[in-house]
């Protein structure tokens, strides 16, 4: 079987991480520790862009060299990922040397077959955004808004692709696929996007007298790759294409990977990058509509409903909020407070109500409780007899429903829907103790083998619920595994999640609260 290959957008090296970097990589490491658990191999590649007229100016204003600026603020990422426990296959950086080959491979390619073009082009230009800009940017009293930042008049001469010649393919692919771009819903952004620039070509060059920092053109030293035929090709140079044609080894095998199953991008880059001069490429490329990869475009996080932004000064930094509430207990708030594909207002009440109230009140007490009561009754023993009723046979039915109910929402990309199933389990379990009230039943002898059942069930719920909500949390999970003193079996998966996981005589293991409640003081 094909692995399922998933990749994310590769971050620019000019500035920190945030929460939204943090959402992005966590997304896409959820779903590929799903696949895996759902049986199949999974290949998940990200990384960073590391050149551009941004890198080179900061870098300057830093009096670094490129290279070691980027390297700098590269190890933020790498740090905060494995601190996520975002575990990736392989890992993209447009400097390396491999990456370089096959863009300038890909250039010459093209060149050869008449898709590039050199001409001189006069124009507003945006220094903040890199790029020309044209007259539906401009506000109608002629001025610019601020996201361009400086925007200067200027007249140079660069290499263009001929995208025009590929739009009409481009919405006759758009439109015989719906399934390209996830949500459905963002497909029209694109459909009125190709309707105004079905005229206009792709610029992918910078003359470097402005600038250095890119890779040079293999037909015209005297310009460097622009973005495009840069950063975007990172999804297939680093996926083992044309490797054998430049050199390059140690990469995975092209045609087996390929095409990625999901390209996880921000709304921001999906339209024109992503959905426009990806798929674009790779046509002139000579790649067929069947392996053209399937864009999952998450949304923003906002603040009190405003876009969160440095220029604003309202970053939310994801390091402190994963100490506070652990690695795992802000992916938990990450993947179940946003829907994917929408925005999301995030609110520090809401992360402290998903820690406090539903991890630690909800999951921790269950298990805390658990292991209390099967310590003190059975001495941490879990038997198992022919004792049932309707209170117990309504508890396997929840978890039967849940684990049924999972796989579709996960596949589907609603990973909130796919915690509420395995929530749904957690809600029932604690009402279980409440109807049943081990408690009592211990004080009572004729009741011995409905407590056996009731403690076995509730053992035997913790640790289905820990297999689905292991892709979401990790290291919480297997912390729970490790106390109730059941290891997920190697080679498991979701196919073998059926009642029955926990083997009578089992022996528990010790209690300890994994998500002590955090406390934050008002400032005052």
């Amino acid at each position: 079987m094909k692995p399922y290959f998933i990749t994310t957008a590769i971050d620019y090296t000019n500035a920190a991480p945030h929460i939204g970097h943090a959402y992005e990589k966590v997304l896409a490491d959820v779903m590929a520790r799903y696949q895996r658990l759902a049986g199949r191999e999974v290949y998940f590649l990200t990384g960073v862009d590391q050149h551009g007229q941004k890198v080179q100016k900061k870098a300057a204003e830093a009096g670094l060299d490129p290279q070691q600026f980027v390297d700098g603020i590269t190890e933020h990422f790498v740090t905060l990922w494995k601190k996520l426990g975002v575990e990736f296959d392989g890992w993209a950086a447009t400097t390396a040397e491999p990456h370089k080959r096959v863009v300038q491979a890909i250039l010459t390619n093209l060149h050869n077959a008449g898709q590039l073009y050199k001409a001189p082009r006069q124009g507003f230009y945006s220094v903040r955004q890199e790029q020309f800009l044209t007259e539906k940017e401009r506000r109608e009293d002629g001025t610019w808004s601020e996201e361009w930042g400086e925007v200067v008049e200027l007249e140079e001469e660069n290499w263009y692709f001929k995208l025009s010649e590929h739009v009409e393919w481009l919405k006759g692919f758009i439109r015989s696929h719906p399934d390209f771009i996830f949500p459905a819903f963002r497909t029209n952004d694109v459909i009125n996007a190709l309707e105004g620039s079905g005229s206009i070509d792709l610029c992918i060059s910078r003359p470097k007298e402005r600038l250095t920092w890119g890779i040079p053109l293999p037909f015209d030293p005297d310009f460097v790759n622009y973005v495009w035929f840069d950063a975007l090709v990172n999804y297939i140079s680093f996926a083992g294409y044309l490797a054998e044609e430049v050199g390059n080894t140690g990469l995975p095998d092209f045609k087996r990977l390929w095409p990625a199953n999901a390209h996880v991008i921000g709304k921001d880059i999906l339209t024109p990058p992503h959905a426009i001069y990806w798929p674009t490429m790779l046509h002139a490329m000579g790649f067929s509509d069947t392996e053209i990869p399937q864009l999952i475009v998450h949304g923003w996080w906002n603040l009190r409903g405003g876009k969160i932004s440095k220029s604003v000064g309202n970053v939310i930094d994801p390091v402190q909020l994963a100490d506070t509430f652990t690695p795992d207990g802000l992916r938990f708030y990450l993947m179940k407070d946003i829907a994917t594909g929408y925005d999301a207002d995030f609110s520090e009440d809401r992360i402290m109500m998903a820690y406090n109230k539903e991890l630690a009140g909800g999951l921790g007490n269950l298990l805390n409780r658990t292991l209390n009561m099967a310590s003190r009754y059975r001495n941490g023993v879990v038997k198992i007899n022919d004792f049932d009723d309707e209170v117990c046979a309504s508890l396997r039915q929840v978890v039967a429903d849940a684990v049924a109910a999972y796989s579709p929402k996960m596949e589907s990309w609603a990973i909130h829907h796919g915690i509420e199933e395995a929530w749904k389990i957690v809600t029932a379990a604690n009402g279980f103790i409440e109807q049943t009230q081990p408690f009592k039943l211990a004080k009572d002898e004729t009741q011995a083998a409905r407590l056996d059942a009731v403690l076995r069930h509730l053992v035997e719920a913790l640790a289905q619920v820990t297999v689905l909500l292991n892709p979401i949390m990790p290291v919480a999970c297997p912390k729970i595994r490790e106390q109730l003193g059941w290891v997920l079996p190697e080679g498991f998966t979701l196919d073998k999640l059926t009642w029955g996981l926990i083997p009578d005589g089992h022996q528990l293991g010790q209690g300890t609260p994994l998500f002590p409640r955090v406390e934050i003081e008002a400032a005052g």
